[in-house]
């Protein structure tokens, strides 16, 4: 790749960035996929400019060829796409040669979810470690921490949001006298989500009894904070629902677990599909139809255990 190649992607990550909002975690996976198009092109004899519709399929199919997984690879073209696109709306490109590939779309796989009683375990396990210490109380950084806990396992089941959106709450998106919570979530869009009973209640605990442990100067307004005060991150939290999970006694479950299970019971309690769109900020109505399914399989499973002619 050459010094011009070297700009476009200082650029095309700017405008990721700055112009689509998109998520760091987005932005590192489509510059990872340009720049291996472009190093192939580079192979091939040509720089960004010189790209071609064959190019870009042969790039694919080396992918596939050395047994990429077919997400993989549906991810390399939507980068290349997205790519091309814009070369070519900024005038980098005459035209956009990417607008006629094709690739293989994601393979769809049914999320794993819990049944609502192990759900209720997994975030209720906490609390229940709090009242399983009579005999040996733990001190008061740890009650703190268990107050914490309970309160994100409960946002995360009861509101269905991300683990990203979680820890970017602060305390005055959290409106406990409505029980709303105004979220941002993907592209920077705004939405606001209901809070169920328990969930207000465990915010609350931890906002009177818990955060005041370990507020400081690093905390500012952000909801959840650490030991040392900063703002909660992401993996700690994959780590407090990894944890109640064992402690709960049910399958194992990260974060995304616990949505794609918000989501499921939602379903199956009668919520209609729109709102479950709403509730956990889908851009498109088929990104949410995958629980319909969800919901299909278990209503076999259960039918095929207790009907008498199943």
């Amino acid at each position: 790749m050459g010094a011009q190649d070297e700009k476009l992607l200082a650029e095309f990550e700017a405008y990721l960035s700055l112009e689509r909002s998109r998520s760091p975690h987005t932005v590192r996976a489509y510059l990872g996929d340009v720049r291996s198009l472009l190093e192939h092109a580079a192979a091939c004899g040509v720089d960004a400019q010189g790209l071609t519709l064959p190019i870009l399929r042969s790039w694919l199919a080396q992918g596939a060829s050395r047994g990429s997984a077919r997400s993989s690879i549906a991810r390399r073209g939507a980068s290349a796409r997205a790519f091309t696109r814009w070369a070519a709306h900024t005038g980098h490109l005459a035209s956009d040669v990417g607008a006629r590939l094709a690739s293989p779309r994601r393979g769809r796989t049914l999320p794993n979810v819990l049944r609502a009683d192990a759900a209720a375990d997994l975030v209720t396990a906490p609390g229940r470690t709090r009242q399983d210490d009579a005999n040996s109380p733990p001190g008061p950084d740890e009650l703190a921490l268990r107050l914490r806990d309970q309160a994100v396992l409960e946002m995360l089941y009861g509101t269905g949001v991300r683990v990203g959106e979680l820890v970017g709450l602060d305390i005055d998106d959290v409106d406990l006298s409505e029980r709303t919570a105004r979220v941002l979530g993907k592209g920077a869009k705004e939405r606001t989500v209901p809070v169920g009973i328990p969930a207000r209640d465990a915010v609350r605990a931890w906002l009177e009894h818990g955060r005041t442990r370990f507020a400081g100067e690093r905390s500012g307004a952000a909801l959840f904070i650490g030991v040392r005060g900063g703002r909660l991150d992401q993996r700690r939290v994959r780590e407090i629902v990894h944890a109640a999970a064992r402690s709960g006694g049910v399958s194992d479950i990260g974060p995304h677990g616990l949505r794609h299970s918000a989501a499921t019971h939602l379903l199956d309690g009668g919520a209609d599909l729109r709102t479950v769109q709403e509730l956990l900020g889908h851009a498109s109505l088929s990104t949410t139809q995958i629980y319909t399914h969800v919901s299909t399989e278990r209503l076999r499973s259960s039918y095929a255990r207790a009907h008498p002619r199943a």
